[in-house]
């Protein structure tokens, strides 16, 4: 059994070696570190702050667009108009979406001033997070800003980093 544990902390430190040596090299390529929350879902969750103000958010490589629900456009002080695209997504499909520009977006340090985000009913979403114990979100951090800030996702340790505008 003592010999189990010591392998098991030698495996520990290997990740942890690992960890810092991704996190040392990003940092000296301009990147950030930011934590991510595995939920009950399986699914990552990230905080950000749009206009201002924090939210909760599903980390998804998935969608095309950064979104947040129909509910929040009074909570994130987004200013919306109707647009002909129609959502699809987990199980949903031909949803109603408006569009919301020139936005701020902050996760960890990095910030956008002028983020296009969809806004669309997200109801279903919150409803499959809720059926499996899990909180609800408020919206989606979508492929949008991952390619922007040629985002690196360390499933192992949690961590997204983003890359700082030169």
């Amino acid at each position: 059994m003592f010999f189990h544990c010591r392998i098991f902390t030698l495996v520990e430190k290997q990740d942890t070696m690992k960890d810092t040596s991704l996190t040392q090299f990003l940092l000296k390529k301009n990147y950030i570190k930011v934590k991510l929350k595995l939920t009950k879902t399986n699914h990552f969750e990230i905080k950000a702050k749009i206009n201002g103000v924090f939210g909760k958010f599903i980390l998804d490589t998935g969608a095309s667009n950064t979104c947040i629900g129909i509910d929040k456009i009074d909570f994130f002080k987004v200013k919306s108009k109707a647009s002909e695209i129609k959502a699809a997504g987990a199980g949903a499909t031909d949803m109603e979406t408006q569009i919301s520009t020139k936005n701020t977006i902050k996760i960890g340090t990095w910030k956008n001033k002028k983020l296009k985000i969809v806004v669309f009913d997200l109801t279903h979403v919150n409803q499959a997070l809720l059926n499996h114990n899990a909180l609800p979100v408020d919206g989606i951090i979508g492929a949008d800003i991952l390619k922007k800030t040629k985002a690196i996702i360390d499933y192992n340790n949690k961590y997204v980093y983003f890359q700082l505008q030169a």
